[in-house]
Parts: C-alpha cells; structure tokens; sequence
C-alpha cells in the first residue's frame, strides 16, 4: 500500500494499492494523457475521467478491478491535478520497479 500527497499543504492524502497500479497499466489509463508538456491540470484529471468512463461503457466482461479504481481513487473527493500529478509520478516508479512479464 503506498500513500500519495493530494493537495499542496500535505492536508489530504490517498492510499494507493498494488491492484490500483496494476489496473492503470492493464487499462493503459495514462498512455498519451497529458500534452508533451507533461503538465497536469484539471483538465487532464477530466480527460482520465473521460476516458475511463468510455471504457467501462465498452467493457463486456468483469471490470471489478475497474471500477474499485473509479471509486476508490480517480473520483475520489480528495482527488485533484496535485493528487494526479503525485498518483502518476508513484506509477512511473511502481511500473520501473514490477515490469511486465510473459505471464502478467
């Protein structure tokens, strides 16, 4: 379980677990999510919530795993451009360290 800052003050925070990381890269949330600026705003956070709403929307099959991320961090109350910017600087680091093997 990891723990990630999500405003500026270091008032509110989110727990973040393994299954959440892995959802993000067995979706692809964050593949061409910001601009080649690499800034994250508010806008960026609307794009994710955009973009995994047309997928649960697609999606036949179980998307549990899916829609525990929706609930649990990408529409959480606390989750801003600040919490975003901080969940895809953790997943950069979680993707380095747990690379993808022939199984996964």
């Amino acid at each position: 379980m990891y723990t990630i800052q999500t405003n500026q003050s270091g008032t509110r925070s989110m727990q973040i677990s393994d299954e959440h990381l892995a959802t993000i890269r067995k979706y692809g949330l964050f593949n061409n999510l910001t601009d080649s600026n690499g800034f994250v705003d508010e806008s960026v956070l609307e794009k994710l919530k955009l973009g995994v709403r047309s997928l649960i929307a697609a999606e036949n099959g179980d998307i549990k795993d899916l829609l525990n991320l929706c609930i649990n961090v990408i529409y959480h109350d606390n989750m801003k451009a600040f919490g975003l910017q901080k969940l895809m600087a953790l997943y950069a680091s979680w993707d380095e360290e747990h690379p993808l093997t022939d199984n996964a």
